[in-house]
């Protein structure tokens, strides 16, 4: 095994996880408690797909409100940032106030940095809260809060996969909006969700790194 260096660790809210921040010699890595490896900034394609994506599905892009639901390790906020223009508007929540530190830190020299970009608006809270809001409205919402719609992170997570969550996701949309979730696994009750929620469906098959290996699967959703 690589030689490991912790950086930092943080508790998840509401459950007993921790994640664990380690650097290696070129790359860094977050570990779950129980579950070991849960992102790294070697394997990051489909996280930058998620936020690529969505956006490129847009009319309008240059003047995009998007919601990102989890920074990570910063590549969906720097892909969307890279998608959209410079009257864009970025919002990324984040429960853990660590994950938002560490990409502030060491961990965001992978990203390029994309906190710092003027656009880019923190929301230190679950997206949920956001989702639940009825005054807000998004041309994108990307969410990427867990592992996939089993939600085993934080159980919190579950609703966000639920009908009642993505009724609620749904209504926030603009029109002609995008909703796009990521998951490391395919999941065919869930797609069957969506599409049972009133939303047209494209699942896209992406690899993790590269041209070959993992795939990861996302979920790109329009009303109607």
């Amino acid at each position: 095994m690589k030689h490991r260096t912790l950086l930092g660790q943080a508790n998840v809210p509401g459950s007993d996880q921790v994640l664990k921040l380690y650097r290696l010699k070129d790359d860094c890595l977050i570990t779950l408690s129980g579950r070991g490896e849960l992102m790294s900034t070697r394997k990051h394609a489909s996280e930058a797909a998620l936020g690529r994506l969505p956006c490129q599905m847009l009319r309008q892009p240059d003047r995009a409100d998007v919601l990102i639901g989890g920074l990570g390790m910063g590549f969906t906020l720097a892909a969307a940032l890279r998608a959209t223009g410079a009257q864009a508007r970025i919002t990324v929540a984040e429960l853990v106030p660590e994950i938002v530190d560490w990409n502030l830190g060491e961990l965001g020299e992978h990203s390029g940095h994309p906190l710092r970009d003027a656009r880019t608006v923190v929301y230190p809270g679950d997206v949920a809260d956001l989702l639940r809001d009825p005054a807000r409205r998004f041309d994108v919402i990307a969410l990427d809060v867990d592992n996939g719609p089993e939600g085993f992170s934080t159980p919190g997570n579950g609703w966000l996969y639920s009908p009642a969550g993505i009724a609620c996701a749904r209504e926030r949309l603009e029109p002609d909006g995008v909703l796009a979730y990521w998951s490391a696994t395919p999941d065919r009750p869930f797609a069957r969700r969506l599409r049972d929620g009133g939303l047209r469906v494209s699942e896209r098959s992406v690899f993790a790194h590269g041209d070959k290996g993992v795939r990861h699967t996302l979920w790109l959703c329009r009303t109607g």
